[in-house]
Protein backbone atom coordinates (compact mmCIF):
# COMPACT_ATOMS: atom_id res chain seq x y z
CA UNK A 1 0.00 0.00 0.00
CA UNK A 2 1.37 3.56 -0.54
CA UNK A 3 2.00 5.77 1.75
CA UNK A 4 -1.20 8.55 2.09
CA UNK A 5 -0.07 11.86 0.63
CA UNK A 6 -0.52 15.07 2.84
CA UNK A 7 -2.22 17.99 1.23
CA UNK A 8 -2.18 21.01 3.34
CA UNK A 9 -4.95 23.29 2.90
CA UNK A 10 -4.76 26.86 3.58
CA UNK A 11 -5.96 29.14 5.74
CA UNK A 12 -9.58 30.10 4.71
CA UNK A 13 -10.01 27.60 1.93
CA UNK A 14 -13.00 25.34 3.40
CA UNK A 15 -14.55 28.81 3.81
CA UNK A 16 -13.83 30.02 0.34
CA UNK A 17 -15.11 27.00 -0.78
CA UNK A 18 -18.24 26.85 0.97
CA UNK A 19 -18.85 31.01 -0.26
CA UNK A 20 -18.48 29.79 -3.99
CA UNK A 21 -20.56 27.38 -3.42
CA UNK A 22 -23.07 29.35 -2.03
CA UNK A 23 -22.64 32.01 -5.20
CA UNK A 24 -22.86 29.32 -7.61
CA UNK A 25 -26.25 28.29 -5.86
CA UNK A 26 -27.63 31.94 -6.19
CA UNK A 27 -26.54 32.53 -9.87
CA UNK A 28 -22.95 33.84 -10.01
CA UNK A 29 -20.34 32.65 -12.00
CA UNK A 30 -16.47 32.71 -10.12
CA UNK A 31 -14.13 34.41 -12.41
CA UNK A 32 -11.31 33.81 -9.85
CA UNK A 33 -10.62 32.85 -6.47
CA UNK A 34 -7.67 34.34 -4.22
CA UNK A 35 -6.60 37.13 -6.85
CA UNK A 36 -2.84 38.59 -5.45
CA UNK A 37 -1.19 42.13 -5.97
CA UNK A 38 1.50 44.32 -4.12
CA UNK A 39 -2.25 46.32 -2.95
CA UNK A 40 -3.40 42.85 -0.86
CA UNK A 41 -5.87 40.01 -2.11
CA UNK A 42 -9.17 39.29 -3.37
CA UNK A 43 -10.75 35.64 -1.58
CA UNK A 44 -13.39 35.66 -4.77
CA UNK A 45 -13.93 37.71 -8.25
CA UNK A 46 -17.63 36.70 -9.47
CA UNK A 47 -19.99 37.84 -11.77
CA UNK A 48 -23.92 38.02 -12.06
CA UNK A 49 -26.24 40.10 -14.73
CA UNK A 50 -22.79 41.66 -15.84
CA UNK A 51 -21.87 42.95 -12.77
CA UNK A 52 -18.32 42.03 -11.14
CA UNK A 53 -18.30 41.32 -7.59
CA UNK A 54 -15.57 40.97 -5.28
CA UNK A 55 -16.24 39.15 -2.64
CA UNK A 56 -14.59 39.11 0.88
CA UNK A 57 -14.99 35.70 2.85
CA UNK A 58 -14.57 35.45 6.10
CA UNK A 59 -15.35 32.22 8.42
CA UNK A 60 -15.78 32.23 12.61
CA UNK A 61 -15.71 28.46 14.30
CA UNK A 62 -17.31 30.66 17.10
CA UNK A 63 -18.56 33.95 18.12
CA UNK A 64 -15.40 34.42 20.09
CA UNK A 65 -13.92 37.60 17.89
CA UNK A 66 -17.33 38.42 16.58
CA UNK A 67 -19.44 37.38 13.55
CA UNK A 68 -17.16 37.20 10.38
CA UNK A 69 -18.70 40.05 8.46
CA UNK A 70 -17.72 42.70 11.45
CA UNK A 71 -14.07 41.87 11.09
CA UNK A 72 -13.53 43.35 7.46
CA UNK A 73 -12.55 46.59 8.54
CA UNK A 74 -12.05 49.87 7.28
CA UNK A 75 -8.39 49.42 6.49
CA UNK A 76 -9.04 45.65 4.82
CA UNK A 77 -11.98 47.31 2.48
CA UNK A 78 -9.29 49.83 1.27
CA UNK A 79 -7.19 47.21 0.68
CA UNK A 80 -10.07 44.74 -1.55
CA UNK A 81 -10.66 48.21 -3.16
CA UNK A 82 -6.91 48.78 -4.40
CA UNK A 83 -6.75 45.36 -5.34
CA UNK A 84 -9.64 44.95 -7.66
CA UNK A 85 -8.33 47.99 -9.30
CA UNK A 86 -5.86 46.23 -10.65
CA UNK A 87 -7.68 43.49 -10.95
CA UNK A 88 -10.38 45.38 -13.25
CA UNK A 89 -7.68 47.24 -15.04
CA UNK A 90 -5.77 43.90 -15.95
CA UNK A 91 -7.94 42.53 -16.99
CA UNK A 92 -10.25 45.24 -18.87
CA UNK A 93 -13.00 45.44 -16.79
CA UNK A 94 -12.76 49.54 -16.24
CA UNK A 95 -15.94 50.46 -17.56
CA UNK A 96 -17.83 47.15 -16.23
CA UNK A 97 -19.68 47.74 -13.21
CA UNK A 98 -18.18 46.91 -9.74
CA UNK A 99 -19.61 45.99 -6.41
CA UNK A 100 -17.93 45.06 -3.05
CA UNK A 101 -19.69 41.65 -1.03
CA UNK A 102 -18.90 40.45 2.42
CA UNK A 103 -20.03 36.24 2.85
CA UNK A 104 -19.83 35.35 6.61
CA UNK A 105 -19.53 32.27 7.74
CA UNK A 106 -20.41 31.45 11.10
CA UNK A 107 -20.65 28.35 12.65
CA UNK A 108 -23.04 27.95 15.37
CA UNK A 109 -24.72 24.51 17.05
CA UNK A 110 -22.27 22.77 14.73
CA UNK A 111 -23.82 24.80 11.64
CA UNK A 112 -22.68 26.75 8.97
CA UNK A 113 -25.03 29.79 8.88
CA UNK A 114 -23.88 32.24 5.86
CA UNK A 115 -24.44 35.85 5.66
CA UNK A 116 -24.28 37.50 2.09
CA UNK A 117 -24.19 41.52 2.42
CA UNK A 118 -24.24 42.61 -1.07
CA UNK A 119 -23.06 46.50 -1.58
CA UNK A 120 -21.09 45.56 1.80
CA UNK A 121 -19.36 48.52 0.47
CA UNK A 122 -18.49 50.87 -1.53
CA UNK A 123 -15.72 52.37 -3.88
CA UNK A 124 -14.86 54.91 -1.09
CA UNK A 125 -14.28 51.55 1.56
CA UNK A 126 -18.03 53.25 3.03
Amino acid sequence: MAPQELTRERPGQAGEDRACRYLAEHGYSVRARNFRCRSGEIDVVAEQDGVVVFVEVKERSSDGHGRGFESVTRGKRLRVIQAARLYASRFGLTEARLRFDVISIDWRDGRAHVRHDENAFDGSGR
